[in-house]
């Protein structure tokens, strides 16, 4: 199947486009304040195809993007051994080393988390066989005992590897 193309287009003819796209202005100040009602003569066919591409070029863009999207850049090797890596973390009893501080518990707001103890709940860099881009990959349960209450307040929080050590199995 052939696609319609456009005809060569000579260096006079692109000058000449040029020459009557770009009219002198009117001396009225209302051709100045608003220049886009300023009407130009229509362009002929070989400036048109200059600027939009024929046909056969843009049915080429579905396919790049394919390609594109389909590319995986990890190994399945080196994601199971993240995850195995990971997964023996989980279960484990942690402590915070690191100063942090969480924002998101509502009976505690501005919580400082260091030298709290917690228990790995989770690791979320890996999802469905896949690594993901998690900053803070491992979900950390704690409990926090505040007065005048029975029970101790749970919650979660994100935290790195270096931001915990851990203390012993749950």
């Amino acid at each position: 199947m052939q696609f319609p193309t456009c005809p060569p287009i000579s260096p006079m003819a692109t000058t000449a486009a040029t020459a009557t796209a770009v009219a002198s202005p009117s001396t009225s100040s209302s051709s100045l304040l608003f220049p886009r009602h300023r009407f130009l003569p229509r362009a002929s066919a070989s400036a048109r195809c200059r600027v939009r591409p024929p046909p056969r070029c843009r049915a080429r863009l579905p396919v790049a993007r394919q390609v594109a999207v389909g590319s995986d850049v990890s190994s399945s090797s080196d994601v199971s051994d993240e995850q195995a890596a990971a997964a023996r973390k989980v279960g484990k009893r942690v402590r915070v080393k690191a100063p942090v501080r969480v924002h998101h518990v509502a009976k505690a707001p501005g919580l400082e988390l260091p030298g709290m103890e917690g228990v790995v709940k989770h690791y979320v860099g890996v999802w469905k066989g896949k690594r993901v881009t998690a900053n803070l990959p491992f979900k950390v349960e704690f409990e926090l005992k505040l007065d005048g209450q029975d029970k101790p307040v749970r919650f979660l929080a994100h935290l790195r590897e270096e931001e915990f050590e851990i203390v012993g199995d749950e």
